[in-house]
């Protein structure tokens, strides 16, 4: 194969910069340009994604507030995804809080809204009784979320990893955050939910919203086997789902099986988003921000398009680049976003 027809049909390294990308999945909480201006140098497009974290209401407020105003600034380069809280579930008014809030952020320009894990691991009632995503008092919200042509993204559930001791999980990454983190080490609290439970009531969720579309998060929290990932994507044709802090998982399955690996990439091309949870929330430098954006795009970048040997600090083996075709690299890095989330170009 001559070397015209062979950079025809892959990228190199240095095919960087002119390439567009999107990362769907970031969190900037600050009124600073600076991870904008790298996303910009780089070619890349962003999703910011709200949440509910620990302050409820106040967290949906301040976390959309910081997107709006960064799409407002940057309306080329950053896109929005809301969120609503739980925090007052049991109160009267909640469901229409709720749809008013998600319509005013339509209105603003959010592409997508965003559930989280406090939902089946912290959140509960007023009688102490945890909140699950198949309790029928989110159908509605589901079906205003799917009756305005948005995109539901869910963080639910954990890696499998929070379910194992520190020494026996897979990656590096989960170790250092569980160890850091103990109130969401699952391992620690036997009478929480399982990794199954959870997953099975996102499951029926999605069974009984079967138009609803559907980003999983962290690649669906099914990142330790592309195998039961590719089931649900088969179960759920509605269902992408996003890389977010989950290449560990992805360089620890490659490390042991790439051709398994790479084969699902292109199997199900059009139902992977790229993604990284990077964020900014203006306490590092510009240059240690900046320096943190380029370890992780460039690494997941090199990863997918070249084969050569790697190694990376997530798990201890080394692993083989998988060098995927053009095309498919240009819908994981850039053409699913713009169809899932009918994002204008």
């Amino acid at each position: 194969m001559c070397a015209c027809s062979q950079r025809d049909q892959w990228y190199q390294v240095d095919d960087y910069p002119a390439v567009k990308k999107m990362d769907v999945h970031v969190h900037i909480e600050t009124d600073r340009d600076f991870f904008v201006e790298k996303a910009t140098a780089d070619n890349f497009r962003l999703i910011n994604v709200s949440l509910e974290y620990t302050e409820g209401w106040d967290d949906v407020y301040g976390k959309f507030a910081y997107g709006l105003r960064q799409h407002k600034q940057s309306p080329e380069v950053v896109d929005m995804v809301t969120a609503f809280a739980v925090s007052d579930w049991d109160s009267p008014n909640w469901e229409k809080k709720v749809l008013s809030w998600l319509d005013s952020c339509f209105e603003a320009g959010a592409v997508g809204v965003k559930v989280w894990k406090n939902i089946g691991m912290v959140s509960r009632d007023t009688s102490g009784n945890l909140i699950f995503i198949d309790d029928v008092r989110f159908d509605p919200i589901f079906n205003h979320i799917q009756a305005n042509d948005k995109v539901l993204m869910g963080h639910l559930g954990e890696p499998k990893n929070c379910w194992l001791p520190l020494e026996e999980m897979t990656t590096n990454n989960d170790r250092r955050y569980y160890g850091n983190h103990p109130e969401y080490h699952m391992y620690l609290q036997p009478d929480m939910p399982s990794h199954e439970e959870l997953t099975a009531r996102r499951d029926r969720m999605l069974e009984k919203h079967p138009y609803l579309k559907f980003v999983g998060a962290h690649l669906g929290s099914l990142e330790y086997d592309v195998d039961e990932l590719a089931s649900r994507l088969d179960r759920f044709p509605n269902m992408a789902v996003d890389l977010a802090a989950r290449m560990g998982q992805v360089f620890y399955q490659t490390a042991q099986d790439r051709e398994k690996v790479r084969d699902f990439f292109i199997q199900y091309q059009d139902r992977v988003m790229y993604a990284t949870d990077l964020s900014d929330n203006g306490e590092r430098t510009k240059e240690q921000l900046h320096q943190g954006m380029q370890e992780n795009w460039r690494r997941d970048w090199d990863f997918f398009v070249m084969d050569n040997e790697m190694s990376s600090t997530l798990i201890d083996d080394p692993f083989q680049g998988l060098k995927l075709p053009k095309e498919v690299v240009d819908k994981i890095f850039y053409q699913n976003a713009v169809r899932w989330f009918e994002l204008e170009e």
